[in-house]
């Protein structure tokens, strides 16, 4: 008798998505994320014809699920850290400057071929998918995010990593006249992030353009960025255009400007405060409640085995 053992941030498929809108725009397209995908040909795709169907919104797995409702439109959509336009929460107005397209996305460093490509080309490559996740910011607030987009893996597997690879940076745009945030001298521009090699291959790692059934708001870092769940979310870079293949572990933005308080690895632990507060509990956003922090954000059982042998490196701050 096959017995499923049930996660433990695993919840009933009826509490998963509460917006019935989403169920009648998925039947209305059918398949949408079975389009037919271009071929990587010389560095391009090949571009699908036009009047295809928009893939939003796109087929969820079931595979991953949460232990709280997904977090309302309204509350999350207005909310958003994003530096390059403002240090408040809400940057939305000004975040309404980023032109999005088009927008290529280049692939450089220790790859068989370096190459770019546009964001819209890479979809109809790859193929999306929605997955339900959740998302805790170091700052002790948290959220839970239908994302689309498709496994880091697959972008990895398309760079063909030379066997010298050992980490991978994300870089985001920089362009001071449409991002006023950038024109601050104190802060490291452009912002870059970076996981081990390791870290991107894990299921959970995501690239993600798109969210509640639709592409990304500008808010949420559009067109293309990334979702690393298990992590605090300053490790999830937004408005990607370059992804580097590097031999050598990448200085991140925070690391660079306050490695006291922001490390490298910055996985999510209750018990490892950050300098200035405790992260043993997290307030979750369009609610009045407070709850406790789990370690690896909840997802230990799929992460915790990336960091055997790593107990000397600060893995939570």
């Amino acid at each position: 008798m096959l017995i499923k053992r049930k996660r433990e941030w695993e919840i009933p498929e009826r509490l998963a998505t509460p917006e019935a809108l989403f169920l009648n725009r998925r039947a209305l397209i059918g398949g949408a994320a079975g389009l037919a995908a271009g071929s990587l040909l010389g560095g391009r795709t090949a571009l699908a014809a036009p009047g295809d169907a928009s893939p939003y919104p796109a087929v969820r797995n079931p595979a991953y699920t949460l232990d709280r409702p997904v977090t309302p439109e309204r509350f999350s959509g207005d909310y958003n850290n994003f530096y390059e336009f403002g240090t408040s929460k809400t940057v939305l107005p000004a975040a309404s400057a980023l032109k999005t397209q088009p927008w290529t996305l280049k692939i450089d460093g220790l790859v068989e071929k370096p190459f770019e490509i546009g964001v819209d080309d890479l979809i109809r490559t790859v193929g999306l998918e929605e997955r339900l996740y959740r998302h805790r910011c170091v700052e002790a607030w948290s959220m839970a995010v239908p994302w689309t987009g498709f496994p880091l893996a697959k972008l990895v597997a398309l760079a063909k990593p030379s066997s010298g690879a050992k980490y991978i940076r994300f870089e985001t745009f920089m362009d001071k006249a449409m991002a006023p945030g950038q024109r601050a001298f104190y802060y490291p521009w452009p912002y870059t992030e970076g996981l081990t090699l390791a870290e991107a291959g894990n299921d959970l790692a995501f690239v993600v353009t798109g969210v509640y059934g639709k592409p990304l708001p500008n808010q949420f870092g559009a067109p293309i960025r990334i979702a690393v769940p298990w992590k605090y979310g300053f490790k999830s870079a937004k408005s990607l255009v370059k992804v580097s293949f590097t031999a050598d572990r990448p200085k991140t933005f925070w690391e660079g400007l306050q490695a006291s308080e922001y490390g490298f690895w910055a996985n999510v632990n209750p018990a490892v405060p950050h300098p200035r507060w405790s992260q043993a509990t997290e307030r979750v956003l369009g609610t009045d409640q407070r709850v406790p922090t789990l370690i690896y954000n909840g997802y230990g059982e799929q992460v915790a085995g990336l960091y055997k042998g790593l107990e000397g490196e600060r893995l939570f701050v």
